[in-house]
């Protein structure tokens, strides 16, 4: 999603309006290490940046980054990464890059030049399958030329191997009183601990669903799709509620946000969610959520959501990072789970999209995580 350049957030966030309590456990995450690269730097004939997923291969001690570049500066790619948390600021190495393919094996073309049919990822979000050691990557879609989002497949050399049909609510109409909104769809990936299933999540509601979040009221609520990677179909899906935007921008009426960016499983049923929102002339929220897949009603089958056909899954703050000592918040859109730190905790590895605006910056975050 594309988010203004946004001015440092200086002070804690107030309590949210979805009826939870936002107090945190101060125990649950701990900054390690805050690292940036540098606005825009080439890389074997590509601009990287734009960083919206990140992933981490333990096999070959890498971290693999998806650039949500629509193919404008180069075509669609991700690339390799060497870092670690002890290096401190020393940013990350690149490795490698790797073009993402068409089916017919040639890159994906830039909108202007895409013929009429094609879609044109706007890559968002990567999980590493172990098992496979293939690459699952969702794209947004892009709604004004009528494309919903997608789930792909690739191989680590960025060869497409299929791509994973979804449910047919998330297809937009041309309408637009039904799916995807354009640069609302699938911002988020995540994959089961044993690999069978990947979850699916909408950063906003489908237009069917209800509103986008508004400094007054929490959004309608996201759909979370499991997909069994076997058989490639969806299996379950549930709702997620995001909270009202939590700044108020710095003149009333310019553009401000807040959805889901990324999720990531703890175990097999307790996933991560990441809430970021944006306000113009105030700056970038950022709120971990934890949230218990099973606590939630199925919503597979359910063509539209209202309050009274479903139970959206309970939601509990795990940290705002206003308030982790951060030198800045920026549009933070992944996050992975990187190497076991020495005493055994877990390291949460976070990294920022910078929109390749100058006035944004590429971070890299990690912190220890326990519970």
């Amino acid at each position: 999603m594309l988010v203004a350049a946004a001015i440092p957030l200086a002070s804690a966030i107030a309590g949210c309006k979805s009826g939870i309590a936002v107090a945190p456990d101060p125990q649950r995450l701990r900054l390690v290490a805050e690292a940036r690269w540098p606005h825009r730097p080439e890389f074997r004939g590509t601009t990287a940046g734009g960083l919206s997923g990140i992933d981490y291969d333990p096999k070959r001690g890498e971290y693999l980054l998806l650039s949500d570049d629509r193919s404008d500066l180069a075509p669609a790619r991700l690339y390799s990464a060497q870092w670690s948390a002890a290096s401190g600021a020393e940013p990350p190495r690149l490795g490698d890059v790797a073009l993402l393919k068409q089916a017919d094996g040639t890159p994906w073309p830039s909108r202007r030049r895409a013929r009429p049919g094609t879609p044109v990822p706007d890559p968002e979000a990567l999980r590493i399958r172990p098992d496979t050691d293939t690459i699952l990557w969702t794209s947004e879609g892009d709604v004004p030329r009528s494309f919903g989002p997608a789930l792909y497949e690739s191989r680590r050399d960025g060869t497409l191997i299929r791509e994973i049909p979804l449910p047919a609510l998330f297809q937009p109409d041309s309408t637009g009183r039904w799916g995807t909104r354009d640069n609302l769809g699938l911002e988020g990936l995540a994959l089961t601990p044993d690999a069978r299933h990947a979850w699916l999540a909408m950063e906003n509601a489908l237009v069917q669903d209800g509103p986008i979040p508004t400094v007054a009221a929490a959004g309608g609520p996201c759909r979370f799709t499991q997909i069994d990677l076997a058989t490639g179909t969806a299996t379950r899906q549930i709702a997620y509620v995001p909270d009202a935007i939590p700044l108020r921008p710095l003149i009333p009426g310019m553009p401000a946000d807040n959805g889901v960016s990324e999720v990531l499983m703890i175990d097999a049923h307790r996933m991560l969610v990441l809430e970021r929102a944006y306000a113009t002339g105030v700056g970038n929220s950022l709120r971990l959520y934890e949230i218990d897949t099973r606590a939630a009603t199925d919503t597979l089958a359910l063509e539209a959501l209202s309050p009274d056909n479903h139970t959206a899954a309970p939601k509990k703050l795990v940290a705002d990072f206003a308030a982790l000592g951060l030198s800045r918040l920026d549009n933070s859109e992944g996050l992975c789970w990187g190497p076991d730190l020495p005493n055994g905790s877990r390291l949460l590895v976070a990294v920022s999209d910078d929109n390749f605006n100058p006035l944004q910056i590429t971070q890299f975050a990690a912190f220890e995580f326990t519970g």
